[in-house]
């Protein structure tokens, strides 16, 4: 075991003589924790862990219901165009073939080309000010959607849809870290990301009974559904302004003591400021980092399925046969499998911290659902394969984003990181956006054969290169192998490196 390893250091002094002092780390966590005197001084650890628990279930309280109810509505804005289109929105707009793909198409450009730059404006801006702006601009957007009176207009507001929406999800992620320790993030990202499976099922039956609405003030059903998903979306907009809080040593719901507590966890889990100085440095550290991109192909091989299911269940399911108000209804039970599974994987990664190995399994259920859903023409096994696809794409998303926040140290950079693995992972939107092509219905070969090698290729291989990578880096440190290159660097140099240190060890 090397010497940094064990936390301590040979530094010689003056006189010759050397002394065995603390390591970089103990040194820098108690620079921090300095000015952050212990509120629970002389508390056995029973009483500590007692109020610790009462303290977190306090945030989990105040941030996870609300920020899962904002990623619900954005998951719902995005993908109701699929409800639309069962609605007979097509028909209406005069749409031509091709049309409806390229109206995905073009929100995920401008959603992957602003979500990079969207949380190093949330530090700027603080999350109050940022998720409040952005919410009521995408609920307007949407309103709007619903006003449209032919395809330009359509592709206009998916566009300016995307550009509002692009802050939320990457925002959240790195917001979350702001918060929690490495080992509590995953849990609260998953319930967080179920809202997208939510969305779904709660789309699914909202779809079917806005539908109905047709005719009602001279409008048709799909345009009701735009309307009044977006009026709610503004409203809840308005409402962030109040149900929003910044960060920990600022939070009002919080008591002088409970901030304090907050910091110092996360100063002892490593996860250091909640709020560095706004430094470039951080963000050449990340576009540096293979790692970075790495998770971005992982990341793609999660968004790109994810997509193409989630805005082609109801195409796919009326190509079984079920159309309307049932084709609405039998999107509701795969979504509700699938928010149950992210979860679960969720607590059981965080427990585990074996986050490549929950990958590997789920996306092999995944696998099994697209092969059936290739090789059968039954209904009935069509359907079950839909299970198996969603239960199989969901969990990897939160669980993907949680292992990027465990294994990139510094703020800064890990808001950057998620910026691009985001971006990355949802520029690719625009390939699920034109795999399900109209000529091939009812089968769509196409489309099928597209997802399966996404989860096969980035999301499997991905995932089992990472785990096996990472794993050859834990033990490179363990056998002391950066130790001298460490040495070299300056203290300043040393914190900027993050992650990349020798005492780091990085989530398999």
């Amino acid at each position: 075991m090397s010497e940094i390893e064990k936390g301590v250091a040979p530094v010689e002094i003056e006189n010759g003589d050397v002394q065995n002092v603390k390591g970089t780390l103990e040194y820098e966590r108690a620079q921090l924790l300095a000015n952050l005197p212990d509120p629970d001084e002389g508390k056995t650890e029973e009483e500590r862990r007692e109020i610790d628990r009462k303290l977190m279930w306090k945030v989990d309280l105040a941030l996870i219901p609300w920020l899962t109810l904002l990623y619900l509505l954005s998951y719902l804005d995005r993908t109701n165009i699929g409800n639309a289109r069962l609605a007979d929105m097509e028909i209406d707009l005069g749409m031509k073939t091709g049309d409806y793909n390229m109206a995905l198409t073009i929100f995920f450009i401008s959603y992957a080309v602003f979500e990079p730059l969207t949380n190093a404006l949330l530090k700027r801006l603080t999350p109050r000010i940022f998720f409040t702006a952005i919410i009521i601009a995408w609920g307007i957007v949407m309103t709007l959607m619903g006003l449209v009176k032919n395809n330009r207009g359509l592709l206009a507001a998916r566009f300016f849809l995307g550009v509002a929406e692009a802050g939320l999800f990457p925002g959240v992620n790195y917001y979350l870290g702001c918060w929690y320790k490495s080992s509590e993030i995953g849990v609260r990202s998953s319930i967080f990301f179920s809202a997208a499976a939510l969305a779904g099922s709660f789309g699914g039956l909202l779809a079917a009974a806005i539908a109905k609405m047709d005719g009602i003030g001279n409008m048709p059903g799909w345009a009701w559904i735009f309307i009044l998903e977006g009026l709610m979306t503004t409203v809840v907009g308005v409402f962030c302004w109040w149900m929003v809080f910044d960060w920990p040593d600022t939070a009002t719901f919080l008591t002088p003591e409970e901030r304090i507590r907050v910091q110092r966890r996360l100063i002892l889990d490593r996860q250091g400021r909640t709020a560095e100085d706004f430094d470039k440095r951080y963000m050449f550290e990340g576009l540096k980092d293979w790692k970075t991109y790495g998770y971005m192909v992982i990341y793609m091989g999660c968004l790109t399925p994810l997509y193409a299911f989630s805005l082609f269940l109801p195409t796919i399911l009326k190509g079984m046969g079920h159309a309307g108000t049932k084709g609405q209804l039998l999107s509701v039970p795969p979504y509700a499998v699938a928010a149950l599974l992210t979860v679960t994987v969720g607590f059981i990664a965080d427990r585990t911290r074996w986050r490549g190995y929950c990958n590997m399994v789920t996306v092999s259920v995944a696998i099994a659902g697209f092969i059936m859903l290739i090789v059968s023409s039954s209904p009935k096994t069509q359907y079950a394969a839909v299970f198996l696809g969603a239960a199989g794409i969901y969990p990897t998303i939160s669980n993907t984003l949680s292992w990027v926040n465990n294994n990139t140290e510094g703020s800064l950079k890990r808001a950057f990181v998620l910026g691009m693995v985001v971006g990355w992972g949802n520029l690719n939107g625009v390939v699920s956006s034109n795999i399900y092509l109209d000529r091939e219905k009812p089968r769509y070969f196409t489309g099928h054969g597209v997802v399966l090698a996404y989860l096969v290729g980035p999301l499997l291989g991905g995932s089992i290169f990472m785990h096996l990578a990472l794993r050859r880096m834990n033990a490179n440190r363990r056998a002391g192998k950066l130790d001298k290159e460490w040495s070299e660097l300056s203290e300043e140099g040393k914190w900027i490196k993050g992650d990349r240190r020798p005492d780091f060890v990085y989530t398999l």
